[in-house]
C-alpha cells in the first residue's frame, strides 16, 4: 500500500448555483465513435478470431470474454481463447502462438501498454489485424483502433455526483487503484479529479477535497479487502472510499462493513457489475460508472469485422457512452439475471 496525502484548496471569483441533488447523468460518444453492429449481421463461418485476455481473474473480464465468444459463435466464427494469468510474458507467447494458427483478426486485451507492442507488431506482419479492448496501448503499436469505455468521462461524472451527495463536506478519500502504471486506472482516478474540482468550482467556489491514502487491489474483490485492511489501520481518518472498479470497492466495503465502520460512501469510478448495482438500490453504495463488459466485447468484434469487410475509417479509441449509475437511474441498468 503506498500512503499519501493529496489535498486541494482553491478560491474561485465566481459563484454559480447549482441544484444539490445527487442525480446522475449520461454523456453521448463523440460524433465519429460508431458502436452500431452494423458488420455483425453477415454470415461470418470460416472466420478464426485470436482473443488475448491478460486476465480473467476479475468478473468483468470473464464476462467480456463470454460475451465475445456467444457474439462470434451466433455468426459462425471460431474464437480461439488465451489467457495470460496476469503475466506479459505469457501473453507475449499466447499471441505469437494464435498467430501461428492461422487466425484473421486479433482482439487484444494487453497487459502492458509499452509491453504488448511487440505482439501488435507480428501481428501486423502477418497481415491480420489487431483490435485493442477495454486496456489501452501506447500509439506506436500497430492497431485499427481500442475499444472501450469512457474512462475519464465516466470518472467526470461519478466526481461530480460525489461533490452534490456529501452537499459541501469536506471530501477525505481513500483511493482503491488496479495495478501501478495502469492507463485505465490513472484516466478513472484523474477523471474522477477532475469532475470533483469542476462541480467544487461550480457549487462551492473553491476545491476542497484530500486524497489521505492509495492502495493497490489488483482490479480484484480480495485485492481491494486486503487493501483497505490496511488503510483502516494506517490512515482511518476519511469519509468516501473511491475504486477504480467495482470489484476492489465490493471487496474493500466487506472490510469496512467487518471494522464496524458505518460512516463511510462507498463508490468506483467504473463497472457497473450486478452486486454493485444491487447494493446501489439498497442504498448501501453510492455510484459507479457503467463499463458494460458485453457492449464493449461486441462492438470490439464488430470493428475487426468491419476492418476485414474493407472499412479503413476507424477513430483511433472507439468509446462507449459514459453514465453515471446511482439511485436514480439503477433499474434501467440492473438485471437480476446479467452475466455481471
Amino acid at each position: 500500500m503506498k500512503g499519501f496525502r493529496l489535498s486541494f484548496s482553491v478560491v474561485a471569483l465566481i459563484v454559480v448555483p447549482a441544484l444539490m441533488t445527487a442525480s446522475c447523468s449520461e454523456t453521448q460518444p463523440p460524433a465519429s465513435t460508431d458502436t452500431k453492429p452494423a458488420a455483425a449481421t453477415k454470415d461470418r463461418r470460416g472466420l478464426v478470431v485470436g482473443l488475448s485476455m491478460y486476465t480473467l481473474g476479475a468478473p468483468y473480464f470473464a464476462a467480456q470474454s463470454n460475451a465475445l465468444k456467444r457474439k462470434a459463435g451466433s455468426l459462425g466464427i471460431t474464437v480461439i481463447d488465451t489467457e495470460a494469468k496476469d503475466d506479459m510474458n505469457k501473453q507475449l507467447a499466447d499471441v505469437e502462438d494464435l498467430l501461428s494458427r492461422g487466425i484473421d483478426l486479433l482482439i487484444l486485451n494487453p497487459k502492458d501498454p509499452q509491453g504488448l507492442i511487440p505482439a501488435t507488431k507480428a501481428a501486423s506482419r502477418a497481415g491480420v489485424p489487431v483490435i485493442i479492448m477495454d486496456s489501452s496501448i501506447d500509439a506506436t503499436a500497430d492497431f485499427v483502433t481500442t475499444v472501450q469505455s469512457n474512462n475519464q468521462a465516466n470518472g467526470e461524472l461519478i466526481g461530480e455526483w460525489l461533490v452534490r451527495r456529501m452537499r459541501g463536506k469536506r471530501l477525505k478519500i481513500a483511493l482503491l487503484s488496479g495495478t501501478p502504471g495502469n492507463p485505465v486506472g490513472k484516466e478513472r482516478r484523474q477523471g474522477v479529479f477532475r469532475g470533483i474540482i469542476e462541480e467544487q468550482l461550480r457549487t462551492m467556489n473553491r476545491v476542497d477535497f484530500e486524497v489521505v491514502s492509495q492502495g493497490w487491489g489488483n482490479w480484484a474483490h480480495e485485492g481491494g479487502l486486503k487493501a483497505m485492511e490496511d488503510i483502516l489501520v494506517a490512515q482511518p481518518d476519511f469519509n468516501v472510499m473511491l475504486a477504480e472498479n467495482d470489484s476492489m470497492a465490493l471487496g474493500a466495503l466487506k472490510a469496512i462493513r467487518e471494522s464496524g465502520r458505518r460512516d463511510i460512501l462507498v463508490l468506483a469510478a467504473a463497472d457497473g457489475q450486478k452486486e454493485a448495482l444491487e447494493l446501489i438500490r439498497r442504498g448501501e453504495y453510492g455510484a459507479t460508472g457503467l463499463n458494460n463488459p458485453i457492449l464493449v466485447a461486441e462492438t470490439a468484434l464488430d470493428m475487426g469485422l468491419r476492418f476485414l469487410d474493407g472499412e479503413r475509417s476507424f477513430p483511433r479509441t472507439t468509446y462507449t457512452p459514459a453514465v453515471c449509475i446511482a439511485a436514480d437511474n439503477v433499474d434501467k441498468y440492473y438485471s437480476a439475471s446479467a452475466e455481471f
